[in-house]
């Protein structure tokens, strides 16, 4: 249990770095994917990509994939790059040392940041945060977030994504003055993926990410269901079986 509350300590600091805090910008809803495997070995092998070189999921091991339907030799072939075992805790290849020189501190685990995150709303809070960046020259690393301003992690999954803007609009207020209100982005400059391609990827790695912070999830709300119907029924027979008895007594 300690090592779980370790890992959602962790997990909150995911964007590592960051004094603001979060701002009120919509979330955009996550589709659900928790059902579809080919999904979320998807969503493991863009993780493995992009954010196992700084991040670490530690409190998980890659052994785990074989329960998204994942052989020992798919997970070695297509999702471990640095020599480690099956067996293996998934750790960030970058030593938390140097990650300290880089960057002033480590990059957080992830294993636990879907639920760390579930007050600012979770899968969808992750999902609306990796497709809000944009470029801005005023930041150190060249980007910002709309939906956190300020992020110290610079945008990940640039490349598939490619560079967009935000687009703001002049609105008037009740009491006469204007103020500025995103109106939604205006792509700069194409990336690998189609707008609507980066927006499956995005989700199939938030599911992945609320996979892996509770892998057993589905197995839970399922017995959960079964033990909430046995003792509905229970009530039910126990229920008769005391009127039978009490039934001659006045």
């Amino acid at each position: 249990m300690k090592k779980w509350i370790v890992a959602a300590l962790l997990a909150l600091g995911l964007v590592s770095g960051a004094t603001a805090a979060p701002t009120s910008f919509p979330n955009d809803q996550a589709p659900d994917l928790s059902n579809d495997l080919e999904a979320l070995q998807r969503g493991a092998h863009l993780f493995v990509n992009y954010c196992l070189s700084c991040h670490s999921a530690s409190f998980e091991r890659y052994k785990r994939f074989k329960e998204l339907g994942l052989t020992e030799r798919q997970i070695r072939d297509n999702l471990m790059f640095t020599g480690e075992r099956v067996g293996d805790l998934m750790q960030a290849a970058i030593s938390p040392a140097d990650a300290k020189v880089f960057w002033g501190k480590a990059a957080p685990d992830l294993t636990m940041i879907t639920r760390s995150r579930a007050g600012s709303g979770g899968t969808d809070y992750i999902y609306t945060l990796l497709r809000s960046y944009y470029r801005d020259d005023t930041v150190a690393h060249g980007w910002n977030n709309k939906a956190f301003p300020a992020i110290a992690m610079p945008n990940p999954l640039w490349y598939l994504q490619g560079e967009r803007r935000p687009v703001m609009q002049t609105v008037s207020n009740p009491d006469g003055s204007s103020s500025e209100v995103f109106a939604g982005w205006e792509q700069v400059t194409p990336g690998t993926q189609s707008p609507e391609e980066f927006d499956r990827s995005v989700a199939e790695l938030v599911a992945f990410l609320d996979w892996l912070a509770e892998p057993a999830k589905d197995q839970r709300q399922t017995l959960g269901i079964f033990v909430l119907l046995f003792l509905a029924g229970f009530t039910v027979l126990a229920w008769r079986l005391n009127k039978e008895y009490w039934k001659d007594i006045k």
